[in-house]
Formats: structure tokens, C-alpha cells, sequence
């Protein structure tokens, strides 16, 4: 199985960390961000990642090489000028020669536990039964950026809840797609404002929730979270040791 990994974010918002470094190089628990997903997607079967590079690209090709010192294929696929997500994805799937097989994709900045067998197994499902099914997107609970407030009837504050999930879902940025989206996908721009609302608006598309731990390290914040769950899953796993 192939996936690709969008891995060319300037990351401005983690300066001055991504000063001399791609986001998705920047490290969590002494590892890049690419290398735990890497060993992810290697675990859940994947044999071939094509890295989508752009603002100093060579890093993520110096530090994986041809990928054997990771159990996978590595494949690189250079962004000469800007092309926006939607774009570099599209030259990406020009690379692949997968038989016809679905690929993952994934955002390079991207910390999750979510299910990627129950991802593929959606996708599987619904191409069975329509052909032209396209893409089965990870989808993850929404968290209020502020502080709940809650009240009763009378306006008496009743209590404050802080990391509140709100009833939405948004997009997780890990996505099951076939094939047949090159075609759809722009050559320049985001194909989560393209390709993906026509997708949806024919019916195309379908999402899973994962209520796992999801992080888009965005901030010093999330970096910090997504290192501190890291963290806990070792100590857990060395308990059980």
C-alpha cells in the first residue's frame, strides 16, 4: 500500500522552531513528526510513502534516505514553485502505480491514534457498492478553543468546563482515496475548498469520527500535548512490560 505524506508546511506559527526546518521535521519526543507517522503507517501495512516536499525539502530526504532504515520505500516528490495542498497531492499520485489500489494521505503535522484499518475498511465498503466513491476522510470531535460558560434557565452560572467538545466533527486531515481523485484534484490550490465540497455535494465521499487522540500541531501548544500523550502512552506500555 502506498500513502503520501504532505510534508512542505513553513509552520510559521512554530517559529523559530521551523526556522531552519520543515514543520513536519520539527521534533516530538526527540523524533520528527514525519518519523512517528512514518512508523505508523508502516504498522498498519503500508509498504511505500511518497513525501510531498517543498520549503526545504532536502531535510525530509537526508534524514529518510531510500526509506530501508524505516521498513518502508521512500519516494519524494518535489514542489518546484507553490501548488497549495490540492496541487502537490495531484503530482504526487502521478508517482504512484498502485494497480488501481486507494492510497492514504495525510497533513505532515498530524498526531493521532485514530483506527487507519477502520478507515480503510470504510472506504473498501462503499467502493463496493459504489464504484464511484472517492475519498473516506477521518473526521475528529471538536474542541471549543475557549472556556464553556454553562448556565441555568434563570442565568445563574452553574459551572465552567475548559476543553469543552462542541457537537461538530472536523476534517482530521487523514484521508483513504482512490485512484480516480487525481483527476479531480487542482493543479494549484487546496482541495479541501475544491475537490472535496464536490465530492461531497454528489455523494462521493464519506467520513469516519475517531474519538482517539488527535493533534495538528499548529502551536508550541499542541506540540507540548501531543508530546505529553506520547509520553503517557510509554509509561502505560512499560507498565505492561
Amino acid at each position: 500500500m502506498h500513502a503520501l505524506i504532505l510534508a512542505g508546511g513553513k509552520g510559521e506559527r512554530l517559529r523559530p522552531l521551523t526556522d531552519a526546518m520543515p514543520k513536519p521535521m520539527v521534533e516530538l519526543n526527540g523524533r520528527p513528526i514525519l518519523w512517528h507517522q512514518v512508523i505508523r503507517l508502516r504498522d498498519a501495512g503500508v509498504t511505500d510513502v511518497v513525501f510531498l516536499v517543498g520549503y526545504l525539502g532536502e531535510m525530509v530526504a537526508d534524514y529518510f534516505g531510500d526509506g530501508s532504515a524505516f521498513g518502508i520505500r521512500a519516494h519524494y516528490s518535489h514542489e518546484r514553485t507553490p501548488l497549495g495542498r490540492g496541487g502537490a497531492l495531484r503530482q504526487g499520485m502521478a508517482m504512484l502505480s498502485g494497480g488501481g489500489e486507494p492510497v492514504i494521505a495525510t497533513n505532515g503535522d498530524v498526531v493521532t491514534d485514530a483506527d487507519l484499518a477502520e478507515l480503510l475498511t470504510d472506504y473498501q465498503r462503499r467502493r463496493a457498492t459504489n464504484p464511484t466513491h472517492c475519498a473516506s476522510i477521518l473526521t475528529v470531535p471538536m474542541a471549543s478553543p475557549y472556556g464553556i460558560v454553562d448556565t441555568d434557565g434563570t442565568g445563574l452560572v452553574s459551572g465552567f468546563r475548559e476543553k469543552a467538545m462542541l457537537p461538530h466533527a472536523i476534517n482530521g486531515g487523514v484521508y483513504v482515496l482512490s485512484p480516480d481523485i487525481q483527476a479531480l484534484l487542482p493543479e494549484v490550490g487546496d482541495h479541501e475548498v475544491t475537490t472535496f465540497p464536490a465530492l461531497a455535494a454528489t455523494g462521493r465521499m464519506s467520513a469516519v469520527l475517531s474519538q482517539e487522540f488527535w493533534r495538528s500541531v499548529d502551536s508550541p501548544k499542541d506540540l507540548r500535548e501531543a508530546a505529553e500523550h506520547l509520553e503517557s502512552k510509554l509509561a502505560v506500555l512499560g507498565a505492561t512490560l
